[in-house]
């Protein structure tokens, strides 16, 4: 089998897919294979996955791991809510946890290499032909080759999308940025801390000296930021911050630290996710906006369930016809309430009770996949 990417969703399908005895090639079109440095978010659903693959213990050496969520509200930072969440690996393991995303990748990547799969980085597909048996795929660098089945992981502005849904919807700019700081994590923080309005913020445990600190705003269509003046432009988008961000913010000095990206997001929400041997997963299929901190979560997942279905299926269509029938109710869930909390934010919609909704998906990803 062909995996187009070799991101998160990429190498965990090919850790998923060796371990039920395919064999897998991995093509990354990055020649450094390189990701920013700051840190993502994994809930309770994505160290269950870990553990699934076998990764965890390699994994939890890398990350801070932590049970504890507290939400505060409003300038004043007033605590709204403060909940532990099940440990769904395991009473001997944390429910969540966060690590940089340059040790995930490691991580993975070292998994996926020991179960037998192959990378070739700095390569692109430049051509697919499906015949119905195979896929026969001319790469960038003039090699060719056969592949039972063809899996794009190559994120939300997907060629392999392109290639095989050519009207597919086209990723969209949700209005919002984000920005992240790595900053030295301070004894007190027992977990994910989140700020809600009129600053939407958050510290989350990164390692046992490092957290993050992630910032949402609102900025026109087409915004530019330099990185010279990136810590005092990331500073001045937190409108009237709790007290507790305020000597965080402050900290925000160099501007080679800033990492800030446009929120951007796709769903195929009536779409097929394959076409022919041809399937999709991850942001190649539903990339979210980060609100719920799932969007590496359902990508892992989608893996790990594609695999499985490829083995429990003699027919290839059949496989992902089950893989998008068991994924479809959570990713959707994901996709569409991430955009609706970002969109109550900039007030284009009436206010709602996200702490409800956030209950509600977290009794969704404690669920079986």
């Amino acid at each position: 089998m062909l995996v187009v990417g070799g991101g998160i969703g990429g190498l965990t399908a090919a850790i998923a897919l060796c371990r039920k005895g395919f064999s897998v090639q991995i093509v990354e079109r990055d020649p450094s294979w390189s990701v920013y440095g700051v840190g993502i978010i994994q809930q309770m659903n994505v160290v269950r996955a870990m553990k699934e693959i076998g990764v965890l213990d390699s994994y939890l050496s890398k990350a801070r791991g932590f049970d504890r969520s507290t939400i505060f509200v409003g300038p004043g930072g007033v605590q709204e809510a403060s909940f532990e969440t099940p440990r769904l690996a395991g009473p001997e393991y944390p429910s969540n946890a966060g690590i940089r995303r340059k040790d995930l990748q490691e991580v993975l990547g070292d998994a996926a290499k020991a179960a037998g799969a192959s990378i070739r980085l700095g390569v692109t597909v430049a051509a697919m032909a499906d015949d119905g048996a195979g896929v026969d795929v001319t790469f960038s660098d003039g090699a060719t080759a056969r592949f039972d089945i063809v899996v794009g992981a190559d994120g939300i502005y997907s060629r392999t999308r392109a290639a095989i849904l050519p009207d597919a919807p086209k990723p969209r700019y949700t209005g919002q940025w984000v920005w992240r700081y790595n900053l030295p994590i301070p004894a007190d923080l027992d977990g994910i801390h989140i700020f809600a309005g009129p600053c939407n913020a958050g510290l989350v445990p990164m390692t046992d000296d490092l957290m993050y600190l992630f910032l949402v705003s609102q900025e026109p269509e087409g915004h530019f930021q330099p990185v010279e003046g990136a810590a005092a432009a990331m500073r001045s988008r937190a409108r009237m911050p709790a007290p507790q961000l305020v000597p965080h913010l402050d900290a925000i000095t160099e501007d080679a630290g800033v990492v800030a990206r446009p929120i951007e997001a796709v769903f195929l929400e009536h779409q097929p996710w394959h076409v022919g041997r041809v399937v999709l997963i991850g942001d190649a299929v539903h990339a979210s906006s980060p609100h719920l901190a799932q969007g590496a979560g359902m990508a892992i997942e989608d893996a790990l369930v594609l695999a499985e279905e490829l083995a429990r299926h003699d027919r290839p269509e059949a496989a992902f016809d089950a893989y998008r029938a068991r994924r479809f109710d959570r990713v959707s869930h994901v996709a569409l309430n991430s955009l609706k909390i970002g969109e109550m934010q900039m007030g284009l919609i009436p206010p709602f009770d996200v702490g409800a909704l956030t209950g509600q998906t977290i009794r969704m990803m404690c669920g079986p996949i």
